[in-house]
C-alpha cells in the first residue's frame, strides 16, 4: 500500500513540474480546471447524487469555468485575479468559521442542493488558487504545495509512531494530536530552512506555514466527515494508493486559497 502510494505521488510531482514552470497561465488554468472538474464530480458521488445528476453537475460547472477562462482570455489574467480575491474571501470565512463549527458539534448536512454548493464553495476557490499562485510565481505555488503536503506527510508518520491523544475519535479515528504536533514541527523546519537560505526574509512566513498546517487537517477532518456520513472510504479510485481527487486535495481546499489571499494582503498591505 505504502509503495503503491508513493509511486502514485512521484508520477503526479514528474506530471506537476513540467506544467508548472513550462505551460502558459492560460493552459495551466485549463489544465487545473479539468482537476477541478473531476473532483466536482467525485463530490457529487461522494454525497451519493445519481450518475446523470453527478455528470450534469460536473458539466455546469465546467461550462462556468470555461465561461471564466474565456472572460480571462479578453479581459486579461488581472481581470480573473480580481474576481478570485472574492472567491477567497468567502472561501476564508467558510473554513474558518462554517466548518469548525460543524466539526465541533458534528452536524449533518443533509441537503443535497446545500451539498452541491458546498462542493463548489470549496473547490472553485481552489482552482482560482492555482492560478493566482502560478501567475505570481511558481515558485510560490511549489512552496505552499510542499508545505502542504510536508506537513500531511509529516502528520501522518508522526501519528503512526506516535500517536496516543485522538483528535477528533468520532470523526477521524485515526487521526491524533501528536500527528498535528508532527505537522507543525515539520513546516516550522522548512520556515526556518526557507529564511536561512535567504529564499524568505519576512517572519510572517512562520505564522502563515502554521496557519497552512492547520488547515489542512482542517480540510482532512471535513472531508472525513462527509465520507463518514455516507458511508465511504474514498472519494473515488482515480489514484492509486490515495483514493480519489478529493483524497488528495482536501488539504490543499483550504488552506491554498487562506494562503494566497494572506500573501496578497502582506504584499500590499
Amino acid at each position: 500500500m505504502l509503495t503503491t502510494r508513493i509511486i502514485t505521488a512521484v508520477l503526479l510531482i514528474a506530471a506537476l513540474l513540467p506544467a508548472l514552470f513550462l505551460a502558459s497561465n492560460f493552459t495551466w488554468a485549463t489544465m487545473m480546471l479539468a482537476v477541478s472538474v473531476l473532483a466536482l464530480y467525485e463530490w457529487a458521488k461522494l454525497i451519493n447524487l445519481s450518475q446523470t445528476i453527478s455528470m450534469v453537475y460536473a458539466l455546469v460547472c465546467a461550462v462556468l469555468g470555461v465561461v471564466l477562462l474565456s472572460l480571462m482570455s479578453v479581459l486579461g489574467f488581472h481581470w480573473l485575479i480580481n474576481q478570485a480575491l472574492i472567491a477567497f474571501v468567502i472561501s476564508t470565512a467558510f473554513w474558518l468559521l462554517v466548518v469548525p463549527l460543524l466539526l465541533k458539534k458534528w452536524v449533518i448536512v443533509e441537503s443535497k442542493a446545500r451539498l452541491m454548493l458546498v462542493g463548489l464553495l470549496m473547490i472553485a476557490p481552489l482552482w482560482l488558487a492555482f492560478i493566482f499562485a502560478k501567475g505570481a510565481d511558481p515558485w510560490l505555488l511549489l512552496t505552499l504545495l510542499a508545505t502542504i503536503w510536508i506537513a500531511d506527510s509529516a502528520a501522518y508518520f508522526a501519528g503512526k509512531n506516535f500517536g496516543e491523544h485522538k483528535l477528533a475519535p468520532n470523526i477521524s479515528p485515526g487521526k491524533t494530536w501528536e500527528g498535528v504536533l508532527g505537522a507543525l514541527l515539520a513546516v516550522t523546519a522548512l520556515g526556518l530552512v526557507l529564511t536561512m537560505s535567504g529564499l524568505v526574509t519576512k517572519m510572517a512566513v512562520f505564522p502563515l506555514l502554521w496557519i497552512v498546517a492547520g488547515l489542512g487537517v482542517v480540510g482532512d477532518l471535513f472531508e472525513s466527515l462527509i465520507k463518514r456520513q455516507f458511508g465511504k472510504k474514498d472519494s473515488g479510485t482515480l489514484l492509486p494508493g490515495h483514493g480519489g481527487i478529493l483524497d488528495r486535495i482536501d488539504g490543499l481546499l483550504p488552506s491554498l486559497p487562506v494562503a494566497v489571499l494572506m500573501i496578497y494582503l502582506f504584499h500590499y498591505f
